[in-house]
């Protein structure tokens, strides 16, 4: 089941995700005071999760990670997997390596901790709701740690996948160790237009689809370091 992205001006309806009913019960409350959002459900576990997005259809769903029955992983899997027009975004207390990459590989485009606070919160809804990606500072921080530590793949590369120009791969990397398009222009000296044309070729040419896709692209193939 898919949907299409609410009218410019509709609010971003929400499924709430958390095992904790504290929790839980705080953020429909939090989210019921911001502007433009309308929580419509709130689950216990994945597997609640992946049923009310299916009765439900919201544009996104705040994910916990450690949830029993379901995780919150294989919650993400399940719904980016079947319902593709629901965009997740992961609020969990968790930022290490493991947690961060396991949810985005399976699909999540935001990824929060739970010291986030309302504004934070809103910004990555109203990303993930728009098709974007939002990854909180923590996240941002633990992925160059990542790419950083990260053992070059074996065969390593004597030029460049996918027909990449060096000038893309040099996109791509500073994509991967989670800068803005305003940052790449800077650090590159050239205008943030031809950084979006410089994007918009490498996703063509290696066929990811957004930012976090982008980011376990450069991954997989050595194109992840320090900038």
């Amino acid at each position: 089941m898919t949907h299409t992205h609410a009218p410019a001006g509709a609010p971003i309806r929400v499924v709430v995700a958390d095992d904790q009913t504290v929790v839980r019960e705080g953020l429909v409350l939090l989210l019921g005071l911001l502007p433009g959002t309308e929580v419509v459900a709130a689950a216990a576990d994945g597997a609640e999760a992946v049923r009310l997005v299916a009765e439900h259809a919201p544009d996104v769903v705040l994910m916990d990670l450690r949830m029993p029955r379901m995780d919150g992983v294989e919650a993400t899997r399940r719904i980016t997997g079947d319902h593709p027009g629901t965009g997740v975004v992961v609020l969990t207390t968790y930022s290490d390596d493991a947690s961060v990459l396991a949810a985005l590989r399976a699909g999540a485009r935001g990824y929060l901790t739970k010291d986030a606070d309302a504004q934070e919160i809103a910004r990555a809804l109203t990303a993930v709701r728009d098709g974007a990606t939002s990854l909180g500072p923590a996240a941002q921080e633990r992925l160059v740690a990542a790419a950083v530590s990260a053992e070059p793949p074996p065969g390593h590369r004597t030029g460049l996948p996918d027909g990449l120009t060096a000038r893309e791969g040099e996109v791509l990397t500073l994509i991967a160790a989670g800068h803005s398009n305003s940052e790449i222009a800077r650090r590159l000296v050239i205008g943030e237009s031809t950084v979006k044309t410089h994007i918009n070729n490498l996703f063509a040419k290696t066929g990811v689809r957004d930012r976090a896709q982008a980011v376990r692209y450069a991954y997989r193939n050595g194109l992840a370091g320090a900038d």
